[in-house]
């Protein structure tokens, strides 16, 4: 009948940022899913062109989640700009295949801050060759069939190496992602973050805070703005601003990913 024959299925987390509830969640996943009906896919959604939200995630997910074998990260952010810096986005980017030492393939547009946070984490990096465009919607259209067969192993789309160097590296003391708790995780290691003083000044949107520096939750007192080591990032956590009965989001005026943040001793 030349039906496919069963196999294991893979499971394929899609990061995007086509929006809350977007219908384009649903086209991509009936596209993967027409590629192969035994995949199974999670979609994890960022704000509108963050390139910082999706890196952050993609290392999340590949390198501190648990790395288990049929696992494959898809990510199409993929802002359409000129410009290059700090974004280095170029009309959509270049989608790339990434092997990473967890060994996880992640499947990912190559666009601003998309890769920087995995930079170091990379064992092989090359092109992908895209089957023939048909339409602006390429994670629909074009780059589906491709996702589905590198995360059943097949390899053979793969291009041209490409350097790990050209990744630009991941930006400092920066907001991250904004949690549905008005946490603000950040792009400070715990294991540099080391302000030398127990109270600071954190600045974000031109709103400067006074903040508790502590070592985890239960040392925050209640009504206390606190930077303490977060529950992203592993075993070197990045820094978390938690607020204590309230919402540190809402102390700094609702901050997006990609803010930067200041932070001077008191």
């Amino acid at each position: 009948m030349g039906m496919i024959e069963h196999h294991m299925s893979v499971f394929i987390h899609l990061i995007a940022d086509y929006g809350e509830s977007d219908p384009a969640f649903s086209e991509v996943v009936h596209r993967l899913t027409y590629e192969d009906r035994n995949v199974e896919v999670q979609t994890t959604e960022v704000p509108p062109f963050s390139t910082v939200a999706t890196g952050f995630w993609i290392e999340q997910l590949a390198v501190h989640n648990p790395a288990f074998d049929d696992l494959c990260v898809y990510s199409n952010t993929a802002p359409r700009t000129e410009a290059t810096t700090p974004e280095r986005a170029d009309r959509g980017g270049q989608l790339c295949y990434l092997e990473l030492d967890t060994g996880v393939p992640v499947v990912a547009v190559d666009a601003g801050y998309n890769l920087s946070f995995v930079k170091d984490r990379i064992r092989e990096f090359r092109a992908v060759d895209l089957p023939s465009e048909t339409g602006q919607f390429r994670s629909r259209d074009s780059f589906p069939q491709r996702v589905v067969e590198i995360a059943n192993g097949d390899t053979s789309s793969l291009g041209d190496a490409r350097a790990t160097a050209d990744i630009p590296s991941t930006p400092e003391q920066t907001v991250c992602h904004v949690d549905g708790y008005g946490n603000i995780k950040t792009s400070m290691r715990a294991s540099t973050f080391d302000p030398g003083c127990e109270t600071v000044t954190v600045t974000i949107n031109a709103e400067p805070r006074e903040a508790a520096v502590r070592e985890g939750v239960s040392d925050v007192a209640e009504g206390t703005l606190a930077l303490i080591p977060g529950s992203a990032g592993g075993s070197d956590p990045y820094e978390e601003l938690f607020f204590r009965g309230g919402s540190a989001a809402a102390a700094f005026d609702e901050p997006r990913p990609g803010d930067s943040i200041d932070i001077q001793p008191l």
